[in-house]
């Protein structure tokens, strides 16, 4: 038995179902609302103390950490192999996941929240944006919530993260102007966990960062054309989510535009 507490909007939750889409896998959903903070429960601690979706069970084995869990799925279950045959591009594979988990899936949760999702935490209320604010462990982290909350675009984090976006959106055009996927000729977990970060960037109308970069806007369309794609993220997209990304993208696109042209001309 398998199965997968997840969050239908979450980038690494989408990761992980794209996984399991591409090899084929059949899974039982444990949908967790996380602005109903179910992820926050003590049945929920029990399984991933870091208090964070998606964690997957199988045969009652726990397994929490996106990249870790995609690793297993490819490990543990029949169907195409999602890494490099060879040693060179399982490497490259790696480098690629590694940036995620070192800070660019940070920066997508300082996007996410600047330009759309401080509207509906603060469409609760002071006290309970304050409260969600509290329990954030991490100082550091902490101040920043604050501050992307409260501050949106003007946030002293959100110049930085969108140009390490527009930084990492470069290289990966590079990278694909001489291979097909971005470990190499096949198809990897580096490409499966790129995928939902692009289709975040989308959802919050940034889709010009790579209009004029055609490699990645072709690797991008091919993405979106697997059969995998559409079962793993089109079918779980939330249209309360989609229509406030996409409404407050559009509203915020010239600030996002100005900081790339200013830091174009230093």
């Amino acid at each position: 038995m398998i199965e997968l507490y997840h969050n239908d909007m979450s980038t690494c939750a989408q990761k992980v179902r794209l996984a399991l889409a591409e090899k084929g896998v059949r899974w039982e959903s444990r949908h967790l609302d996380l602005r109903a903070r179910d992820h926050q429960t003590p049945a929920y601690l029990k399984l991933n103390p870091n208090a964070v979706v998606p964690t997957l069970v199988h045969e009652r084995v726990v397994i929490f950490e996106s990249t870790v869990i995609n690793e297993y799925i490819d490990d543990a279950f029949d169907g195409v192999p999602l890494r490099p045959a060879d040693a060179v591009g399982r490497a490259r594979m790696r480098l690629w996941t590694k940036q995620l988990d070192e800070g660019l899936h940070a920066d997508t949760g300082v996007l996410s929240t600047s330009i759309a999702f401080r509207f509906q935490k603060l469409d609760k209320g002071e006290r309970e944006v304050q409260s969600l604010i509290d329990n954030v462990p991490d100082p550091v982290k902490r101040e920043r919530v604050r501050a992307n909350i409260f501050e949106g675009v003007n946030s002293p984090y959100f110049k930085e993260s969108v140009l390490r976006f527009d930084g990492l959106l470069a290289r990966m055009e590079a990278t694909l102007a001489s291979s097909s996927w971005l470990a190499g000729d096949t198809y990897s977990l580096a490409d499966v966990a790129y995928a939902p970060y692009l289709t975040r960037l989308e959802h919050l109308r940034m889709r010009e960062l790579w209009m004029e970069r055609p490699h990645l806007a072709n690797w991008f369309e091919r993405v979106r054309n697997r059969e995998a794609y559409k079962v793993a993220l089109e079918q779980w997209f939330n249209a309360k989510y989609l229509s406030l990304m996409e409404e407050k993208g559009e509203r915020e696109w010239p600030a996002i535009a100005r900081i790339i042209k200013e830091a174009s001309r230093a």
